[in-house]
């Protein structure tokens, strides 16, 4: 099995529109093996940001993703990576595919309701940034 980090942004919370893209995730056979809200402070931010530091959209972002509240998870099965980015759709909204996520409830490119993965090493790295090993359920159903 193979894991994926997703981050639920504060545009996806603040819409609420948690519940639905939950049930588009599980109605996709992921597991959920990880979830918490957090509170994505600037150092917090800055330092998941870090490679994009010093580009144009950088701080914009930073600030965007102190507005709300964020959930980060952990989603797994097979091809993880590969079917979140698949459903995700395209950064921007205005190319993702059909009946992708962001098709579905992205504003723009900032304000694109979810983050994911875009690597299976990207992936290890960012389920360690936000979650320690106990915090991760093995062993479920899929």
């Amino acid at each position: 099995m193979e894991r994926t980090c997703v981050i639920f942004k504060p545009d996806c919370l603040l819409r609420n529109l948690f519940g639905k893209v939950i049930t588009i995730i599980e109605e996709n056979g992921f597991a959920i093996i990880g979830l918490k809200m957090i509170r994505m402070t600037l150092p917090l931010a800055e330092g998941f940001y870090k490679m994009h530091k010093g580009k144009d959209f950088y701080e914009p972002l930073l600030k965007f993703m102190g507005e709300a509240p964020c959930v980060v998870a952990v989603l797994e099965k097979e091809n993880a990576v590969q079917d979140w980015r698949q459903l995700m759709g395209s950064t921007d909204p205005a190319e993702a595919a059909e009946g992708t996520i962001r098709y579905l409830y992205a504003v723009n490119v900032r304000r694109n309701v979810v983050h994911g993965s875009d690597s299976v090493k990207s992936a290890q790295q960012e389920i360690g940034y936000f979650f320690s090993e106990s915090e991760i359920i093995h062993n479920i159903q899929h």
